[in-house]
Order: structure tokens, then C-alpha cells, then sequence
């Protein structure tokens, strides 16, 4: 079986510039209204592809997700940018894939945030910006620690609220937020009546978040708020609302009003529960339940997303995109197999197997987007980028991975397809996989040349995955492995391979 080693020698990449050998793909010219619309991305963190009740899930309630499904596209094929939460977002937001974007991994900056994009970086938020927009993000950031190059400011951002590092946004009930506002700066917000304690073991730190001691404001809540609050200032001119949700990522945590819709009579809860070891999250004694009622809040607040916008008069030009950054998770005494999150798939966060990063994904455009319509265009976090760029009418950087799906939203026009799509790991001794039409390879022990091996899949036949067929097809084992070859750049920040 062929293995190989990388050969190139590389820092860190600069995702701003065009690289030799890159999958770039030629965008398509069309003419786009001259009132560009609105655009709205949501994403969940950790949600399952099989957490909504329009894709399979029968234990929690999605009632206003399955709306937004019945009223808009189902995307069957659309996949996170990384099974973790940094990197796929790095993906969303420079449209390079895994391989190439900058931030590869979730690298810590103590005590609060992750490792930085560079200033400068090309983002979809720095061109919708410089076409014109109002953009606002509103949730966790995960790419820049407080007064880096990777504060939202610098990346294309009027304004930001939320929080900062993600370690932090393991909590519900911090003692205060960052406002961070292009050419002000961050400050933090603080939220009287809530209490923590921060005095965990040394690698967890972080200043203001921890267990709760008194809690008054849910972040999530005081962050929906201003989101909706942005749309209010903003309804009269082209805006792009980032809501990278902290919803339903350990801890489990939710206001007990939602926890009450899944328990019993005699505040039990309604399913038969198995509590797991939460580690240093909140210790919770009904995991199933306080995980599908996270579910239902964030339902709710999508729910009052889409009837602002009704009420504003503005739905009909306002594109929404709700979406997951990985599959769901294993953490704070939740398992993703308890309520069957990942549907059908797969493995979970932080595998390459489906289910790691397979996310249920739904479009949502009144009188654009035909009503109950699916989709299973084979499609990535990469492509947003150039699909908000063309309904912007903006030009996007050359060299790109993402491909526009303005065709496949609008249901007309030749919709171009992928060659492949790519995502690394480092963590767990290094992973790789490659999707080429309905073959999946998944490379595994990257960094251990004994150990490593690729596992070979038909999708089509076997969504989960478990028939590995790398034995009866060796020459499509030796393709795939030389596509990881040309798609991985290596990064000395974050190292897949050996010598990276």
C-alpha cells in the first residue's frame, strides 16, 4: 500500500496569497440584483447531523429548524470546515480548506484565546465589508486572543460581542463578554449577578468563566439579544450577521424554563439517562435532557431571527444559512450515540469518519429558495466565501478551494462540482481524509509511519462507514493518498506530519 511522506517545506500559510499547486477553481460571472440581499450565517457548536427533526432526530424539538426546512433548502452533502471548532471556522472564513487555512488547530494563547489569523488575512467578512456592508459577529470567535491580529475588528468586522476564546465559551454564566468594535477596541462587558469559579487546575484558567456560583444572564440570551438588535439598526442597508453560536457544546447548560420541556412531573427527566464523567465541565445529572433542551433554545432563537426579519420586511431579501461547525460531541457527561445526534453516521467530534464532519445543513430565502427543496450537492464551509461573494457582487481572492453554490441555492445555472474535498487533524497522532464524488478515504496515525494506514469507503452504498474496501481497490487507495499529498501545506503552528 503506498505511504508517503510530505516533502514540501513551508511556514505557516498566508491565506491571503494564491499558492502554486492549489485546487484554485475559476468563478462563474453572473448578473446579481442591484440590491444585494442581506446575509445571515448561524452556526451551531457540536451540533449532529441527526440533532433536527428534519434530518431524522426524534427526541428533541427543532420546530422552527424544521420550519426554515419546509420553507427552504435541505443541504444533505455540506461539510464542516474541520471536526473541531477553530479551524473549521478559519475555513469558513477564508475559504481555503483544511490543509491550507491558517489556523489548523485549537492552539490556546493563556488566558484567553486562541492562536491568531494574521492581519490583513482576505475574509468574507473583509469583503463584504469592503462591498459595502454593515457586519457584525455575534457568539464565539475562537481565531485571536484580546488586542491580537485576529480580533474580529481586524478581520472584516464592525462590531463583535461574545466571547473571544473559546475556552471560555465552555460556560454560560461568565462574568462578562468582549464588545469588540472596528477602530475602538475591545472592552469587556460585564454581567452583573453572575458568579464563577475560576480557580480550576492550571491548564484551565481562563479570567471570569468557570462553574457557576450565581448566575443571572445565560450569554447565550444576552448575545442573541444584541444579534437581534443588529438587525434592527442595520434593516435599512446590505448587512452580514455572523451568529457563531456556543449552543450545544459542553458545558450542558440551559435556563431551566427550556430544561423543563424535557422533564417529568416530577422534574426528572423524561429520558432514561446516562450520566458520563462531564471532566471539567459542569457536572449534569440529565446530559439527555439538558442536551436537547440547548437544542430547543437555539431553536427558538432561530425562530426569532426569522420573525424579525418578517417584521423588518426585509425576509425576502435576506439569505439564511443555518449550519453546524463539527459533528456533535462526547463531553460534559453527553455522548452523541445517547440520542443518536449523529444520525447514521459515523463517529463524532474530532474523527474524519462522517459523522465528525458531516453537518445538517439548511438555506433559507423567502421567494428565492424553493419551499421544501434538498439539495445534495457535495459542498464545504470553503464555500461561502465565494457564494456570499458573487451575491455581494464582489470578486473573491484567486486560489481559493470554495466553489460559489449560488447555482445550487437559486436552482438555476450550471452548478460546478468539487474535484475533492480535504480536512486534516493534528491532534490523536494526525488524521487526513479525502472525499472524491462518492468515495471517502480516511487516513489515520499520520505522524506514526508503522501505525498509519487508509481506510477506503463508498458512500453511496455505505454511509456509515463501515465496510472498509482500501484491499479491493488500491489504485483508488494510491489516488487518494496522493490528492492528501498535494492538498496539505504544512504549518509549523500546526504540525500534522513529522519535520512539519
Amino acid at each position: 500500500m503506498t505511504k508517503y511522506h510530505p516533502l514540501m517545506a513551508g511556514a505557516l500559510l498566508v491565506a491571503q496569497l494564491p499558492l502554486a499547486g492549489c485546487e484554485e477553481v475559476p468563478q462563474e460571472t453572473r448578473e446579481t440584483d442591484p440590491d444585494p440581499p442581506n446575509i445571515i450565517y448561524v452556526i451551531a457548536d457540536d451540533l449532529g447531523y441527526g440533532d433536527l427533526g428534519s434530518f431524522g432526530q426524534e427526541h428533541i424539538r427543532t420546530p422552527n429548524l424544521d420550519r426554515m426546512a419546509e420553507q427552504g433548502m435541505r443541504l444533505t452533502q455540506h461539510y464542516a470546515g474541520s471536526t473541531v471548532c477553530a479551524p473549521s471556522r478559519s475555513v469558513l472564513l477564508t475559504g481555503y480548506h483544511a490543509g491550507r487555512t491558517q489556523i489548523r488547530g485549537n492552539s490556546e494563547v493563556m488566558p484567553i484565546g486562541q492562536y491568531p489569523l494574521q492581519y490583513g488575512t482576505v475574509t468574507v467578512s473583509t469583503l463584504l465589508q469592503d462591498a459595502g456592508y454593515a457586519t457584525g459577529g455575534f457568539g464565539k470567535w475562537g481565531l485571536g486572543y484580546p488586542g491580537s491580529e485576529g480580533m474580529p475588528s481586524y478581520q472584516g468586522f464592525d462590531e463583535f460581542f461574545g466571547f473571544l476564546g473559546q475556552r471560555r465559551a465552555h460556560f454560560f454564566y461568565p462574568e462578562f463578554l468582549f464588545h469588540d468594535r472596528r477602530g475602538e477596541g475591545a472592552e469587556r462587558v460585564y454581567l452583573e449577578g453572575n458568579v464563577v469559579d475560576d480557580s480550576s487546575p492550571e491548564h484551565f484558567q481562563h479570567p471570569g468563566s468557570g462553574p457557576p456560583i450565581e448566575k443571572r444572564h445565560y450569554s447565550a440570551d444576552v448575545i442573541h439579544d444584541r444579534a437581534v438588535g443588529f438587525i434592527e439598526e442595520h434593516s435599512d442597508r446590505p448587512f452580514f450577521l455572523y451568529y457563531p453560536s456556543q449552543i450545544p457544546h459542553a458545558s450542558l447548560t440551559v435556563p431551566d424554563e427550556t430544561l423543563q420541556l424535557y422533564l417529568n412531573e416530577e422534574g426528572e427527566s423524561i429520558f432514561s439517562e446516562e450520566p458520563r464523567d462531564p471532566g471539567h465541565y459542569t457536572d449534569q445529572p440529565m446530559p439527555k435532557a439538558a442536551y436537547a433542551a440547548m437544542i430547543t433554545h437555539l431553536d427558538g432563537q432561530v425562530g426569532e431571527l426569522l420573525d424579525k426579519l418578517e417584521a423588518e420586511g426585509i425576509a425576502e431579501n435576506t439569505l439564511v444559512i443555518f449550519t453546524s461547525d463539527n459533528g456533535s460531541h462526547s463531553e460534559g457527561g453527553y455522548h452523541y450515540s445517547m440520542l443518536e445526534s449523529n444520525g447514521p453516521l459515523r463517529g463524532g467530534k474530532r474523527d474524519l469518519y462522517e459523522g465528525g464532519i458531516r453537518v445538517p445543513t439548511i438555506a433559507w430565502w423567502p421567494g428565492t429558495i424553493s419551499p421544501g427543496s434538498e439539495s445534495d450537492h457535495i459542498s464545504g464551509f470553503q464555500d461561502m466565501l465565494p457564494t456570499f461573494s458573487e451575491l455581494a457582487s464582489v470578486t473573491p481572492p484567486p486560489g481559493i478551494n470554495g466553489i460559489s453554490m449560488v447555482p445550487t441555492l437559486l436552482g438555476s445555472g450550471n452548478q460546478q462540482e468539487h474535484d475533492y474535498l480535504y480536512w486534516d487533524f493534528p491532534g490523536q497522532g494526525g488524521k487526513q481524509a479525502i472525499r472524491k464524488d462518492d468515495w471517502k478515504a480516511v487516513r489515520l496515525h499520520v505522524a506514526d509511519e508503522e501505525e498509519t494506514r487508509t481506510e477506503l469507503y463508498n458512500l453511496a452504498e455505505d454511509i456509515g462507514e463501515q465496510n472498509d474496501l482500501a484491499d479491493h481497490h488500491p489504485e483508488m487507495v494510491a489516488q487518494m493518498e496522493e490528492l492528501m499529498r498535494q492538498a496539505y501545506v504544512p504549518s509549523h503552528q500546526f504540525p500534522l506530519f513529522p519535520g512539519d
